[in-house]
Order: structure tokens, then sequence, then C-alpha cells
């Protein structure tokens, strides 16, 4: 349990609305969004794991709508047990994605640790007046997502080696893609709530942003883009406890349709790394929005939509 927060009139995002990162004005026009994130290996490859955790880290500020500057690594190694090199191609992998966002590395910490943990602290800027939260959504409003979700399932497979390489690939992909192009485009529409979805799942996040925002939302579960194979491997059992633990939080406030299976209420519970953003966009340019993330390469999906009725909870449907 966290203490209570002393009352600052400057701290702009704090603790209330479990948002994605915090933002701290220093003038009327201009304030830092901080974040920090870090985990354990969830692929084999040392530096796709460098660039996923970069990556993952650097998206809070995305996700509010700021612009990543600096990054602290943050590193547990056991130093004594495995190759050095090992931890030299982690921090290749995420020096390069920092460069592919522009972000200046300043420094870090490490510690020895019997288990490799790496991630990064995150500092950005951002115009106080275009702080986007996750508590902002309007009745109208449709909702965007940017990447696949069905990664909790896969990362989880990859361990149990029932994934070729060509479907480790693909996921390493999805979870090292910067949020930079989609969070740019999308600065140029009306985007009144944003957030990223992570661990918490899709429905997790969603459930944030509807009670954050006091609104109800529709999330179109065949709109809803899920990786290949997904399906298949739940079906075997390959469900993470991470994704029961997010069903089970989210579990009383989300209707489901009669005929939905306890599979793909998983699917949309998913424990996602280095998700895509789900953005509440005004819904007379939702579509447009989703035509040019499509154009410019993004996996963006319209799978939902902000509602009156029964806020503070979702219906899937």
């Amino acid at each position: 349990m966290l203490p209570p927060a002393t009352p600052d009139p400057n701290l702009l995002v704090g603790l209330d609305t479990s948002d994605d990162a915090g933002v701290y004005k220093l003038a009327d026009d201009l304030a830092i969004v901080q974040t920090v994130d870090f985990f354990t290996p969830i692929v084999d490859d040392p530096y796709a794991f460098g660039q996923v955790a970069a990556a993952n880290a650097i998206s809070d500020i995305y996700a509010m709508g700021g612009t990543p500057l600096t990054a602290l690594n943050i590193v547990a190694f056991p130093i004594h047990t495995l190759d050095r090199q090992i931890l030299a191609d982690i921090l290749k992998g995420a020096g390069d994605k920092c460069k592919e966002a522009g972000v200046t590395l300043v420094g870090g910490h490490s510690i020895d640790d019997k288990e490799p943990k790496f991630g990064m602290a995150v500092t950005g800027k951002i115009d106080p007046a275009n702080i986007r939260t996750n508590a902002g959504a309007k009745p109208g409003d449709k909702l965007i997502l940017t990447k696949p979700i069905g990664v909790g399932i896969l990362t989880t497979s990859i361990k149990r080696d029932l994934l070729t390489e060509a479907e480790i690939e693909r996921v390493t992909n999805v979870m090292a893609t910067l949020n930079k192009k989609a969070a740019e485009i999308s600065c140029r529409f009306t985007v009144h709530a944003g957030t990223d979805v992570t661990g918490f799942g899709l429905l997790g996040h969603a459930t944030e942003m509807a009670q954050g925002s006091k609104t109800g939302l529709r999330i179109f579960k065949d709109q809803v883009p899920v990786l290949p194979r997904v399906r298949e491997l739940a079906e075997q059992g390959v469900v993470p406890g991470g994704t029961k633990n997010n069903f089970a939080h989210i579990e009383s406030v989300v209707e489901f349709p009669e005929h939905m299976d306890q599979i793909d209420k998983w699917i949309l519970s998913d424990a996602v790394t280095s998700g895509g953003l789900l953005l509440s966009v005004a819904g007379c340019e939702a579509e447009q929005l989703v035509e040019e993330l499509v154009k410019s390469g993004v996996e963006a999906s319209l799978i939902g939509e902000v509602v009156a009725e029964h806020p503070g909870r979702i219906q899937v449907i």
C-alpha cells in the first residue's frame, strides 16, 4: 500500500487514475512525463529482449501524448554465472531501440541478481494543455487499438518450445515495435483518452479507462486483432497465470455474450508485453485515423465505442 501523496499543484497526473506515467509541470507550457518498467526475459534472444524491454518502457510516454527524451537502464544480472556477452547484447538491443525513438541514454544502475531482469526509467516532455490520460473518454468516441493481442499466450508458448522460428520472429517484432508512429499520427486527431495495453491485458486497461472516465465501453470481439495461433495454443492449455489473474480481476465489471467461451475471455484478458495504444477518439474522426495508421504500417483496428450507459463497466459484443 502506497502512503498518501503529498499535495502538489504541479503534479498534473499522479496515482489517482492508474495512468501510464506521472506528469509534473515545470512551466505553463512544459511538463515532464516519467515512467519506469522492467521484467525478466520473455524471449531467448538477448538482443531482442533488450529491444522489447526498451520499447515497452518508452511506450508509456507515447501513451500520455508525450515525447520521450532520456532513459536510464535498470539491470539485474547474475554476473558470475552467465556470460557477460548476454548482458552486452541486451544493452545493445535497448540502445538501438532508444536511437530509433530519439531517446538519449543517460546512465543507469545494475545489481548482481540470480535472475536476469532489465528495463528502463524514461523521462519525456509534454505540453500541459495536451496531456492524454486514460480518464477523458467521452460517449460517442470510438476505440482504436494499434497492435494485435495474444502476446502473453505466445511468449509462454516460446518457453514451451511450441512456436516456429517464424512465429517467434512475428511476436517479437510486434513487441519490439515502437508506438512512436501511432502516437505521432494520432496527435493530429481528437483523442480524448489513451493508454497502452500491457500487463493487465486489453480488458484490464479498458476497464481503467471506463472507470477513470466514468463512461461505459463496448468492445466488438470480432474486430479485436489477435495474433495467429493464439486460440489454438490457448485451447492446448497455454494460458499464463497472469492472464487468468487478469480475467478474475475484471470478470465482475465485464458483460460477455452468453455464447462466448472461456478461451476467448482469456484472450481478451491476455497479459501483454509492449502492446499497442488503446485510443478513445472522436467518433467522426476514427475511421480516418485508422486509415492513416494502416497506410503508415501500424496494425490498427477500430475495436469498440464509448457509451453513456453502464459507466465504469464494459460490454463485449
